[in-house]
């Protein structure tokens, strides 16, 4: 499993397993905060299908946060106002980079997480298909 894949489960996920999974590392290693949590703005970036050209369609607010884990640096951003799971975002991504034996065992409940998450996206994806409207199908007389 990827950083991406990792992030993306613990930021949509449910916001217990990033919390636990921060507080199993903070009981056992020394957490250096290199970095509170603090906002910033991110450009965001589109392509435009007609031309396939680029542009900017405005900001997003983003929380952000950097610490430090026997030696190696951690990052949590995500989007919106959400101090506590940047830093607990940034302590996770730290464990990984610092290879902590912790770490290994995250792997099934990360990917459980993710199963979950999956499920969740599958069953709005089939509500939303049930009021699309088919208009080959429709009578137009």
């Amino acid at each position: 499993m990827n950083r991406k894949q990792r992030t993306e489960m613990l930021i949509n996920g449910s916001p217990q397993l990033a919390a636990a999974l921060a507080n199993e590392i903070e009981s056992r290693y020394p957490v250096a905060l290199i970095e509170e949590p603090n906002h910033g703005l991110v450009m965001v970036k589109v392509r435009e299908t007609a031309q396939k050209s680029l542009f900017y369609l405005g900001e997003v607010l983003v929380t952000e946060c950097k610490v430090r884990i026997e030696g190696t640096v951690g990052i949590g951003i995500l989007k919106g106002d959400e101090p506590k799971k940047a830093y607990e975002l940034a302590v996770i991504d730290a464990a990984y980079g610092a290879g902590l034996k912790e770490t290994e065992a995250w792997t099934a409940r990360l990917q459980s997480e993710g199963e979950q998450l999956a499920a969740r996206r599958q069953a709005q994806h089939k509500s939303v298909l049930r009021t699309k409207v088919d208009f080959e199908t429709m009578d137009i007389d």
